[in-house]
């Protein structure tokens, strides 16, 4: 197949790809099947990014059925993919081999880990036998018992039972069984992973090519169109070993194709490709049948969580200025873009205020090119109002940092 694409198709599949086009999303399980997986982050400033990344697609809808889908039913599961995140049940098979692996390599940082580990044999001996005895507990319901501390200089520095737990979970052999507090909160409660995942238990692992093989369309299919370095970066990003070698293999089982996307006259470089699944997508948004929405970004968003790509086929450069000094930030602490139909059009910098149940937006950003018209305004603003309702706030305020002619404010 010889397919060419203009830039504008490009973005729209890559938006539609994520189901950030069309109607709403109504169900959490379908969504996740597409996306598979959610980054997990400890910030709070709107709400935790798993449930925002739900909201840009679902709109106000109930996280019960998120928390029952991951704690009740099992279908979800906490695990590292592009980061840590929330994985479907359903992909274990593609996650094990990390745990396999986990700190058995040569890197400094490997055998640092494999060495503490080991001097610690007892310590973490002594948390399985408790989580096999007692069933799940929480960090503050176990012993230090370490023989060697952790060392750092970070905030991990002696926190033995937190680091401890952490590597055992990285090694699968324990799970995060529940979240306590609101809205996806931090404090987690741990179990033996053949308690809380029995039906794995006795899982055989799968060969090395298969896993890359079922991962790469994962992949291109919630990205799509991408490059193999797309491929690679995205969901169990850097785990794709051989991946040229099945690209080639899945392109000629005819699962993947070769795709060039036309922008100002030039081709975008390297090789990009289309998954054979979204071929009747494509076609469809060549008739003509695209449906934009407009809608705000988790700054961990799927859609944006590989920097570069975001710049080379949306031309929207995003950092996060988290550790940035105040007098030194661009935009904000916590920024999110503004997706405008298949164009990332600008970002607004927001914090949720509990206490008084304010949604601030100290200030909105509009890229260059961006329409500053009260048409695009309003349907930032209805975007705003329907988070704001999601989030529970009673009041949306608004600072001064805001192109006049949006007419965010009332």
């Amino acid at each position: 197949m010889n397919l060419t694409i203009s830039l504008t198709t490009a973005r729209q599949l890559a938006v539609a790809s994520q189901r950030l086009s069309g109607p709403e999303e109504t169900a959490v399980l379908p969504l996740l099947q597409q996306l598979n997986c959610l980054q997990i982050d400890p910030l709070n400033v709107v709400a935790r990014s798993p449930l925002l990344v739900l909201w840009s697609r679902l709109g106000s809808y109930d996280t019960a059925e998120f928390e029952t889908l991951l704690w009740d039913d099992k279908t979800l599961f906490e695990y590292w993919a592009h980061a840590a995140s929330i994985v479907l049940s359903a992909d274990y098979p593609l996650h094990r081999p990390r745990m396999i692996n986990f700190a058995r390599g040569d890197s400094k940082w490997e055998k640092r880990v494999g060495e503490w580990l080991e001097a610690n044999q007892p310590f973490r001996q002594y948390i399985l036998n408790e989580l096999a005895q007692r069933g799940p507990l929480l960090a503050s319901e176990i012993e230090n018992r370490i023989v060697e501390p952790w060392p750092s200089s970070g905030w991990t520095n002696n926190r033995n039972v937190t680091v401890m737990l952490t590597f055992l979970w990285e090694r699968g052999e324990i799970m995060v069984s529940r979240r306590f507090g609101k809205g996806f909160g931090l404090k987690k409660q741990w179990a033996l992973a053949e308690h809380h995942l029995p039906q794995w238990d006795d899982h055989n692992p799968w060969p090395q090519e298969r896993i890359v093989y079922e991962a790469a369309q994962k992949s291109l299919r919630a990205l799509g169109v991408g490059t193999a370095k797309h491929i690679e970066n995205h969901f169990i990003r850097g785990r794709y070993p051989g991946l040229a070698g099945v690209m080639e293999k899945l392109a000629g089982d005819g699962r993947i194709h070769p795709i060039h996307i036309s922008a100002n006259g030039q081709t975008l470089p390297s090789d990009w490709y289309i998954h054979s699944d979204a071929l009747p997508l494509l076609e469809q948004l060549q008739a003509g049948s695209w449906q934009p929405r407009t809608t705000l970004l988790s700054p961990f968003d799927n859609l944006i969580c590989d920097r570069k790509r975001t710049e080379t086929l949306f031309d929207f450069y995003y950092r996060s200025e988290i550790y940035t000094p105040k007098a030194k930030r661009q935009y904000g602490y916590y920024v999110m873009p503004i997706l405008h139909g298949e164009n990332l059009i600008g970002r607004i910098d927001p914090k949720l205020d509990r206490k008084t149940k304010k949604l601030h937006i100290y200030a909105a950003f509009a890229e260059p090119d961006t329409p500053l018209t009260p048409d695009v305004g309003a349907a930032i603003r209805r975007a705003i109002e329907e988070m704001a309702q999601f989030l529970g706030a009673n009041e949306i305020v608004y600072g001064e940092r805001i192109p006049h002619s949006w007419q965010l404010s009332p």
